[in-house]
């Protein structure tokens, strides 16, 4: 694609970013910026989460996915739902009865100051490295459609990406999210359809032929139920999937302050419950859009790259479709980056000036210099997070990222679970080591895992590693 039109076009986008962050932003202050004086829609909630969720890694990952492992990550995404289920269940309505603004502060008042602020170091590590992860995709990407035309080095690229997320974000915080992650959502969701349409034309006579095409393919095989050995099993699938949610959903300061900004707990559950039925169709898109891709590139002789992550925009943009595909990848792909990278930024800064800073308990005027100095600080951070990804040329970004929530999110879930389901206390200084202790832990049973037991750990490593924290939780208990 010419490299001018798609400048142009990401500049009329963020163009338009701009001016609903404008609007959103006037008269902002510290609560409008975390919460958004919970005056939030939920059903306009509801619509960000889901770019939220989704992001630029399934933009670009699941499809390029399905040939390494089929349609067998909807076995993940029905485990999503029943996650989904549990948080507006038992999450929302504690959350909503102590009125949070960060849920961490929920570990200060069960265990004490150390339990909570490691609840939310952990989240800011967590939070950093997949936000980071997120935007280097779509860095990458228009590294290749656009900056190397320019010759416009990577990393200038990553600061461009970042500052221009920053400058829509820095004044109205969660308030302009709200808004502009319904946008993007949008815009993602509306450039898959209109991808899968066109491609389809290419391949198919009609709706039902395609529909059947996918169906017989031998990528769209959803369940494995032979092989406990595998990572792909589908009770390991199913419940690492609904683990994952209730960590990086439930517990993670980036989705709950969107569903605490609503008006009150039915609004949040409706939000909840709508957001979550929406993943099967919507990843099932992704899916099905993979499978026509890989049925393209055979029919036209493409080499498949040897990057999976590179098949969506080798096709996209690579002058092999009609020029709006290319249009609709760009607008896409910076959609679904930046619904997701937008908010964790907010979420960060939410987190840190909180729970680390405390500027609630400054004068408002000193709180809110704090809390944009902290929005500045992580923008240059998660620029350097995201040039290290560069460094470590990961295949499958998603791959990555649900690895890492394993290690990351898994002390998290262990903390929780102690914390709501038994009524003890813990010695509070001894938590650092109880939330360390697991994931290195973790880490030696993983690499030895096919040798010490016959079978490979796959997304379950999560589900170990907060069963860890919580005995040794358990130990440091109070009698």
């Amino acid at each position: 694609m010419n490299p001018i039109l798609i400048a142009s076009i990401i500049a009329a986008y963020f163009l338009v970013l701009l001016i609903i962050s404008w609007f959103t932003g006037k008269k902002s202050d510290n609560a409008s910026f975390f919460l958004g004086n919970r005056r939030s829609p939920w059903y306009i909630v509801s619509i960000g989460m889901i770019g939220s969720s989704i992001s630029g890694v399934t933009f670009i990952s699941v499809p390029g996915w399905v040939e390494s492992q089929q349609f067998t990550y909807l076995q993940m995404v029905a485990g999503f739902v029943l996650g989904y289920i549990l948080i507006a269940n038992i999450l929302l309505p504690l959350y909503y009865r102590l009125n949070l603004t960060s849920i961490y502060s929920y570990l200060n008042d069960r265990f004490g100051r150390y339990s909570y602020k490691s609840g939310s170091i952990l989240f800011l590590v967590s939070r950093t490295i997949g936000s980071a992860a997120r935007m280097y995709l779509m860095a990458s990407v228009l590294q290749l459609a656009l900056f190397d035309a320019l010759n416009v080095p990577f990393y200038l690229t990553v600061i461009i990406c970042i500052s221009l997320i920053w400058l829509y974000t820095f004044r109205g915080g969660i308030r302009t999210i709200i808004w502009t992650d319904t946008l993007q959502t949008i815009m993602m969701l509306a450039a898959v359809i209109a991808t899968i349409v066109i491609i389809s034309r290419e391949l198919f006579p009609g709706f039902g032929a395609m529909v059947k095409g996918i169906a017989d393919n031998d990528m769209s095989r959803i369940f494995v139920w032979d092989d406990w050995g595998s990572s792909r099993h589908f009770v390991k699938q199913f419940f690492s999937g609904a683990f994952i949610t209730i960590v990086m959903t439930g517990l993670d300061q980036d989705m709950m302050q969107k569903n605490l900004s609503c008006k009150n707990l039915k609004d949040a559950k409706k939000n909840m419950y709508w957001y979550g039925s929406a993943f099967l169709p919507v990843n099932l898109l992704f899916l099905s859009l993979g499978v026509l891709l890989y049925m393209y590139a055979a029919k036209m002789g493409i080499s498949a790259p040897e990057r999976a992550d590179d098949l969506y925009p080798m096709i996209a943009l690579g002058g092999y479709l009609p020029t709006i595909v290319g249009v609709l990848f760009i607008l896409g792909l910076v959609s679904a980056a930046y619904s997701s990278a937008d908010s964790a930024l907010t979420a960060l800064t939410t987190a840190f000036s909180l729970d680390i800073l405390e500027v609630d308990k400054m004068p408002e005027k000193k709180a809110k210099r704090a809390r944009i100095i902290t929005h500045i600080a992580f923008t240059i951070l998660t620029v350097l997070v995201i040039l290290g990804f560069r460094a470590l040329k990961q295949d499958s970004i998603i791959d990555t990222i649900y690895v890492l929530a394993g290690y990351t999110y898994g002390p998290l879930l262990g903390l929780y679970s102690f914390g709501l389901f038994t009524r003890y206390k813990i010695h509070d200084k001894l938590v650092v080591p109880a939330a360390v202790l697991p994931p290195i832990i973790t880490g030696i049973l993983d690499y030895n895992s096919m040798a010490w037991f016959g079978f490979q750990l796959g997304y379950e490593k999560l589900i170990l590693n907060g069963a860890l924290t919580f005995l040794f939780l358990w130990l440091i208990r109070k009698k």
